[in-house]
């Protein structure tokens, strides 16, 4: 451990950070070089994707790199090894190891979904067990069983948004950024998480670069499970349990800040769950009816649809730092306001996934030659 003053551990914490975005490109330029068909899912299997040309998935195995260049860089330069033994990190360095372990065999194995739900469950159990719970609640039960599920929701929230080009990625980062913003005004700087959630971030930049329409990489099932319980464990320590200006828990505060930061995942689940079971189908069954689906039904492309949801998170992220940081008295006006926020923002997407109509679109396969087929299949 070195001793830093506050600009010192600034600059430091800029240069890691740029180190890992310039790791972060040449890694996933790497993995992109040499992956030949290794790391491409079977064009054969019964997976649905929007884009009909087989694409490396490797963008996960670059972002749990660089989430352990994270670790070893803080404990050399910021801390010592005793922040190994907190229960708390322990249990996040597990979970994220699980999530990116689990969705790697996905992508090498086409594993069961009712495997990927146990280790789902798992990781749930083992945050809930190390001290990551969503303090909502009088009963520590239902505490328990909300935080339960929305670890395991949020596993599979992430991996369903990951369906087009750049939307997780993107999304993704900002609700990282939304964090690093509350560890800066609340001074809690440089530490362990700070550190993690920048090398992270680089991650992501670095791969958006592979993964921007039109995108040359995806992030695979490793990626996503890796990125879900990440941003799981992000969400309760940061927004869920988010204190009141006076320091108390207010539960549709703590509640609306939540839903505010993921509202594109949290919606565009809920939008796909409903419809599906409207239809009779299982939720947990690929198609090309999310809600990015149904913006690219509507005419924009997928570069405007990527926009967006990058404009629609930036919102949501701008108002719920501002909801943490900002406001000192929470009234029942404020529950009204930002309650109605995510309502429209849900009612909208969901509004347009019931009027919209899939359409004859124009693909290239991996041959280079064109075909026609409807967008919905």
């Amino acid at each position: 451990m070195i001793d830093f003053d506050f600009f010192s551990s600034s600059l430091l914490l800029i240069f890691f950070v740029f180190i890992m975005l310039v790791v972060s490109v040449i890694a996933n330029g790497l993995l992109l070089k040499f992956s030949l068909s290794l790391g491409r899912k079977n064009e054969k299997t019964t997976e649905v994707r929007w884009s009909s040309t087989s694409k490396p998935a490797f963008g996960g195995i670059s972002f749990y790199i660089l989430f352990l260049f994270s670790v070893v860089f803080h404990v050399l330069f910021f801390s010592n090894t005793e922040i190994m033994l907190n229960a708390e990190f322990l249990g996040f360095f597990l979970v994220t190891s699980l999530g990116f372990a689990m969705g790697l065999a996905d992508d090498a194995y086409n594993t069961k979904p009712f495997l990927k739900f146990i280790v789902q469950f798992l990781c749930g159990f083992i945050l809930i067990a190390t001290g990551t719970v969503i303090q909502l609640f009088e009963f520590p039960i239902l505490n328990y069983a909300i935080t339960m599920l929305w670890v395991v929701g949020m596993m599979n929230s992430i991996n369903m948004l990951d369906n087009m080009d750049a939307i997780t990625s993107s999304t993704s980062f900002i609700i990282v950024t939304a964090a690093i913003a509350i560890l800066l005004f609340n001074g809690n700087y440089p530490s362990i998480d700070m550190t993690i959630f920048l090398g992270v971030l680089a991650a992501l930049g670095g791969f958006l670069y592979y993964n921007w329409n039109p995108s040359r990489m995806y992030m695979g099932d490793s990626g996503s499970q890796f990125l879900g319980v990440f941003l799981a464990f992000l969400g309760v320590k940061y927004f869920w349990n988010a204190p009141d200006y006076h320091g108390d828990f207010i539960p549709a505060k703590q509640f609306l800040i939540a839903i505010l930061v993921f509202a594109i995942p949290l919606s565009d689940t809920a939008t796909v769950t409903i419809n599906r079971l409207l239809k009779g189908k299982s939720p947990f069954v690929g198609g090309k009816d999310h809600t990015t689906h149904h913006l690219s039904y509507l005419g924009f492309t997928d570069r405007q649809v990527a926009f967006i949801m990058i404009l629609i998170s930036l919102t949501t992220m701008f108002i719920s730092v501002v909801i943490i940081n900002s406001i000192k008295e929470w009234t029942h006006l404020y529950t009204i306001i930002f309650g109605a926020l995510f309502l429209i923002i849900f009612i909208t997407l969901y509004t347009i996934s019931r009027i919209s109509k899939p359409k004859l679109k124009v693909v290239e396969d991996s041959s280079h030659h064109t075909e026609t087929k409807e967008a919905n299949n």
